[in-house]
């Protein structure tokens, strides 16, 4: 299985703050997973020949899970996966929880979760190489805020060196929201464009946070 020839990403944007929902179809069977319910599910609808297996929620903020109820009553076979303190699993009847660097298929694709709380304390990105789908937690051009009552900057720190800039820098990502001069990079070349993915240590992170967000262009994550 080469995976780099093995599926599509279509990206789908709109939502509440220039959000994404992504469609992965495998080439070889056509079924489908989702990252988050961002997009109203019209959208994405003429894309889809097969009911997706499956929905991967990256985080439980709002916007990343808007249209959670639509995309349920429209695919109820359709499994959600999500993290184990996720308010979620007591409302959905398919929720399935998975934890950190927890390896499982969804038809033929193999994903990989990493959890990397920072941004917010239940954050979940997936890899599927050589692809990495990073909600809210890396963007490109910089990392993701800490400005929920749940965000902490040392776990954002420990997720992104220790658990995501460990990952092939060839790797390429795909955010929640399209907030760069560009809609996904390469982790090698978003570590170039980025002060926050080359601090030294954690007190220069903060220091470098600290700067991004007294200097900030608006947006709102």
């Amino acid at each position: 299985m080469n995976p780099e020839t093995d599926f599509s990403v279509r990206p789908f944007l709109g939502g509440y703050d220039k959000n994404f929902t992504y469609l992965i179809t495998c080439s070889h069977t056509g079924s489908n997973v989702l990252i988050d319910a961002a997009i109203p599910i019209n959208q994405i609808m003429p894309l889809i020949s097969i009911p997706p297996m499956a929905l991967l929620i990256t985080h439980t903020h709002s916007d990343h899970i808007r249209y959670i109820n639509d995309y349920i009553t429209t695919f109820p076979e359709m499994i959600i996966y999500g993290h184990s303190e996720s308010a979620l699993m007591y409302k959905i009847k398919n929720f399935r929880i998975i934890k950190h660097q927890q390896k499982f298929k969804l038809g033929r694709l193999p994903f990989t979760s990493i959890y990397t709380p920072g941004h917010y304390f239940d954050s979940i990105c997936y890899l599927l190489k050589p692809t990495l789908f990073t909600g809210d937690t890396l963007f490109v051009g910089r990392t993701g805020r800490v400005i929920s009552q749940r965000s902490n900057i040392k776990e954002l720190f420990h997720s992104i060196y220790e658990r995501l800039l460990i990952l092939s820098k060839d790797l390429r990502i795909y955010p929640g929201h399209d907030y760069g001069k560009q809609p996904s990079i390469k982790i090698k070349n978003n570590i170039n464009i980025s002060p926050l993915l080359r601090a030294k240590n954690l007190g220069d992170f903060i220091k470098i946070m600290e700067e991004y967000e007294l200097n900030r262009t608006l947006d709102n994550v």
